[in-house]
């Protein structure tokens, strides 16, 4: 009998265990085009944090007392979809659950039996091939058109999207800073070939940032991949050379409060000419995946690109990894293993 986490009440702000209940699902027989799959590896992400809300978004909200859904890797165990046979392993969405029935609603997706081969483990497709990678990649190079010799500033440096950002920039010879909150991180952005890492947690993010940008001889940035807003995007904004671009990737500073951005130099848009963009991986991604795949295949096989996991133990462990996202409990990837 399989186990899926439910979300039980609406959060008020962070949300606590008591938002939800981990239940049995039925065992019921397979019908058409449906698949029956042993889960491996479940991701947990901060955009997951808007579903729990009643709220029209880009990613539908998730029902009360339903089981959540996510990014997982599983194992193909019995198959009544065409192309899929057991012993095939899988990307798909049924995750937040150890197994159960996957349709077509959860976009099943083999993975690539030639990298698999190559030595690439199941779960990297959870991040660097996957959702974090990908969303990285796309939003440096084809929302933020970065190119060699620009200067670009990331936020959230030692996240999932974030560290992949650094090393896909350094690898295209950028002059990156990245953000990060205390001394490890700091020093983890810093080997993953960063020319400067703010520490947020040790001084404020302007004055950090415009110190770093003088030390490396730079008079500001030319992109700014944000995924925490509040003080870092005003700090991107005081500091943006004339015609900078701004992908938007995410706001984990506000996804709990829900407070306003203040944005206190959001003038400088106009004589810098600032472009800002939001963007959505599932926006993008379907247009350019042979590409992404073969780019960021070769950037992990020759070692320019990597990834740390912080991995939480068994399904019981899914929302307390989910929360530590709010609270910095990883670095790199945050996955639980089943």
């Amino acid at each position: 009998m399989s186990k899926a986490w439910h979300l039980t009440s609406r959060p008020q702000g962070l949300p606590t265990m008591d938002n939800f209940a981990l239940r049995e699902l039925p065992d019921v027989p397979l019908e058409t085009d449906q698949l029956r799959v042993r889960n491996l590896w479940l991701s947990v992400d901060p955009y997951m944090r808007g579903r729990m809300n009643d709220a029209k978004s880009y990613s539908a909200s998730f029902q009360l007392d339903h089981p959540m859904t996510g990014g997982a890797i599983g194992e193909v165990i019995e198959s009544r979809m065409e192309g899929f046979s057991p012993g095939d392993m899988i990307l798909h969405m049924g995750g937040w659950r150890d197994g159960g029935v996957v349709g077509l609603d959860m976009m099943p997706n083999k993975l690539p039996a030639a990298q698999l081969a190559a030595g690439l483990t199941p779960q990297t497709f959870l991040h660097n091939m996957g959702l974090t990678g990908g969303t990285a990649w796309i939003g440096l190079l084809r929302i933020a058109a970065a190119k060699p010799g620009d200067t670009i500033f990331v936020s959230a440096a030692a996240g999932a999207v974030g560290s992949a950002v650094v090393q896909i920039a350094k690898a295209r010879e950028m002059t990156v800073i990245g953000s990060a909150g205390g001394a490890e991180k700091c020093a983890w952005v810093k080997q993953l070939g960063a020319d400067a890492v703010v520490d947020y947690k040790g001084e404020p993010v302007l004055s950090g940032l415009t110190q770093a940008l003088e030390d490396l001889g730079k008079p500001g940035i030319d992109v700014y991949f944000d995924n925490v807003g509040g003080e870092h995007l005003d700090a991107a904004f005081a500091t943006a050379n004339d015609f900078a671009r701004f992908a938007i990737c995410g706001m984990i500073d506000v996804y709990n409060d829900g407070k306003a951005q203040e944005m206190k130099y959001l003038i400088r848009t106009i004589p810098a000419r600032i472009r800002m963009e939001g963007f959505i991986y599932t926006d993008q991604i379907f247009d350019c995946m042979e590409e992404f795949y073969a780019d960021m295949g070769g950037l992990i096989a020759s070692g320019a690109v990597t990834m740390r996991e912080t991995v939480y133990e068994g399904i019981a462990s899914a929302p307390d990894a989910f929360l530590g996202l709010f609270s910095g409990a990883n670095m790199g990837k945050m996955l639980v293993r089943l």
